[in-house]
């Protein structure tokens, strides 16, 4: 069973749903939006042209 350890379980439960918007808004995977994410951080506006830029790419 996993140990409770204070803000790190509250950031990661952040991630996760900030990871899971963006993959929704963005249609990009919850795996390339949490590697977004550990890249830029959590500024929406930069996580949101990243991965449109993201995309994109992956249409060539």
């Amino acid at each position: 069973m996993k140990e409770h350890t204070g803000d790190g379980d509250s950031h990661d439960g952040a991630v996760e749903i900030l990871a899971g918007r963006l993959a929704r808004v963005a249609d990009i995977t919850e795996e390339q939006a949490r590697e977004l994410i550990e890249l830029i951080g959590t500024d929406w506006d930069s996580l949101l042209r990243e991965a449109h830029f993201l995309k994109a790419r992956h249409r060539l």
